[in-house]
């Protein structure tokens, strides 16, 4: 019995920190956040509170704004941040949701009628535009993620993510700006270099869908339907779901990239290495195992998601996409929201995307086939600005 009360001891002591996560409702994290504050906790301290909260709602940018101004430095600050991308698919607060009496059927398919009216004839019609790219990422246990590389000795504190809790969570790990080219009001992507997989990340390089893309298959789905009202912008806006099976999609997903098992090597200690009978020299803890080479993940899946749409415009001013994968695969899910706003170009109103949220867990060595295996959450914001006319 005494070693049993050893043992479990020992398990609490090592538990991750992520496994003590706090659910908190917006207001609750306002409330944490006052009491912080009234309490003079240290920028560290502020985070570290922070650090441990999953939001049930989505935290808006009013809301932000207000938490920001409560921030006592640069690192409550990130995770204020952490927290509004990883909220972003979720729905508002009820409170915030507005009391607008739902839409009927009839009026329902009048709006819908409206967005694809727009979409078709102003949306895609729109000029060819350049804008400013910022994207910043954010990840989880990033020192924790190893591309099998090396030599794997003996577990100790410096090596089991046990020992590394403050390492685990998530923050900003980069934050880059480039050129964007837009035609139609759907970006073009650029190659990207980057050599995702060795450098311990693992990114979505795929093209997202188009806005165009997700009203045209949404509405042949026939699932598109009315769920509630939501504020976007000071406005009442209306939120249509909708679900797309696979087998009616043009979504591909494109993450890179993963270790490939095939070309893993293993060596093993014993005779011949470590061993100073063999002259091998110098004795090995563990094995030796090596990746020769990185695979992306490709995969073409369902999706469901929201449409969100300006009543009285027919703009759709927001729209939200969540990947259907099966338990097996390397990436567990991906959410994308992407907001579109007002902007004056040379003299025109455009409503143009501005902002982008992904989230995304993935399973970065590859094992998800593995009864044990570690998952990785990692969040990017993009936002687009100084928008221009012309390539």
């Amino acid at each position: 019995m005494k070693r049993l009360a050893l043992v479990l001891a020992l398990v609490s002591m090592t538990t991750p920190a992520w496994c003590a996560q706090k659910q908190l409702s917006v207001s609750q994290l306002m409330d944490l956040v006052k009491s912080l504050k009234s309490s003079s906790k240290s920028d560290h301290d502020f985070a570290t509170e922070l650090k441990q909260v999953v939001l049930t709602e989505q935290l808006s940018a009013a809301n932000l704004n207000l938490l920001a101004q409560s921030m006592p430095g640069a690192e409550s600050t990130e995770q204020a941040y952490v927290l509004e991308a990883r909220s972003a698919a979720l729905a508002p607060p009820a409170s915030e949701i507005p009391t607008t009496a739902a839409l009927d059927p009839a009026a329902s398919q009048a709006l819908l009628a409206k967005a694809q009216d727009y979409v078709s004839k102003t949306y895609s019609a729109l000029p060819a535009l350049t804008a400013s790219k910022q994207v910043a990422r954010f990840q989880d246990g990033v020192e924790a993620v190893h591309a099998l590389t090396g030599v794997n000795n003996n577990m100790s504190q410096d090596s089991d993510p046990s020992f590394q809790q403050t390492k685990l969570y998530v923050r900003l790990v980069a934050n880059v700006t480039n050129p964007a080219q837009f035609a139609g009001g759907v970006e073009k992507l650029a190659v990207d270099k980057t050599k995702y997989g060795p450098n311990n990340i693992v990114a979505s390089v795929g093209a997202p869908l188009a806005l165009p893309t997700i009203l045209q298959e949404a509405t042949a789905s026939g699932s598109l339907k009315f769920a509630r009202w939501e504020t976007i912008a000071g406005k009442a806006s209306a939120v249509f779901t909708f679900a797309v099976d696979k087998k009616k999609t043009k979504y591909n997903v494109l993450y890179c990239c993963f270790p490939d098992t095939d070309t893993l090597g293993v060596m093993s200690t014993g005779a011949g290495i470590g061993n100073a009978q063999s002259g091998a020299g110098a004795s090995a803890n563990g094995n030796m195992q090596t990746v020769s080479e990185f695979k992306p993940f490709k995969s073409q899946v369902g999706y469901h998601g929201e449409i969100v749409i300006d009543p009285d415009t027919g703009i759709i001013v927001r729209t939200i996409t969540q990947a259907d994968f099966k338990k097996s695969d390397f990436v567990h899910n991906e959410s994308i929201r992407t907001d579109y706003g007002p902007l004056q170009i040379d003299g025109k109103a455009l409503v143009l995307p501005t902002q982008v949220f992904t989230a995304a867990e993935i399973v970065p060595n590859g094992d998800s086939f593995a009864s044990h295996y570690a998952v990785r959450q990692t969040f990017t914001m993009t936002d687009y600005k100084d928008y221009k006319a012309g390539q």
